[in-house]
């Protein structure tokens, strides 16, 4: 359950992405590790490749980076890169948008406070929806 004082505020930004699973399959496929490396970081590619399956968790991931980096306004780049998100499991399930120091100074700069995020797929697709919020408590 999410915490209702952290949605509290104003609605800065929203974002959202649809990756096709198996293009980041055949991504891994043709490039191996080292694509990997330079998308996710480290506690991404360790929760999701110790899955049976880690695709459709993968493209989650990279669908939650394009959706954070439109709600933030500035698209992946100089200002938000692959790696200032990391998308980690919160106690009870739920996606937690972890910011490195790029992304948290973006963050004030817009003068949000917080990330939300929700995540999905299905056989063959994955989503990401983004909310940048400026809670005031």
């Amino acid at each position: 359950m999410i915490d209702p004082t952290r949605i509290q505020g104003a609605v800065l930004g929203i974002g959202c992405d649809l990756v096709d699973i198996e293009r980041i399959k055949q991504m891994h496929e043709r490039h191996g590790e080292r694509c990997l490396d330079r998308i996710y970081t480290a506690v991404e590619r360790s929760y999701c490749m110790a899955m049976k399956n880690p695709y459709p968790s993968l493209a989650a991931r990279f669908a939650a980076k394009e959706a954070v980096s439109k709600a933030f306004g500035t698209g992946i780049g100089r200002e938000f890169g692959l790696q200032s998100l990391s998308v980690v499991k919160g106690e009870q399930g739920e996606p937690i948008a972890e910011l490195d120091e790029q992304g948290r100074a973006l963050l004030k700069k817009l003068g949000g406070t917080d990330v939300l995020l929700s995540l999905s797929h299905t056989a063959n697709q994955a989503m990401a929806f983004a909310v940048v919020v400026h809670n005031p408590h």
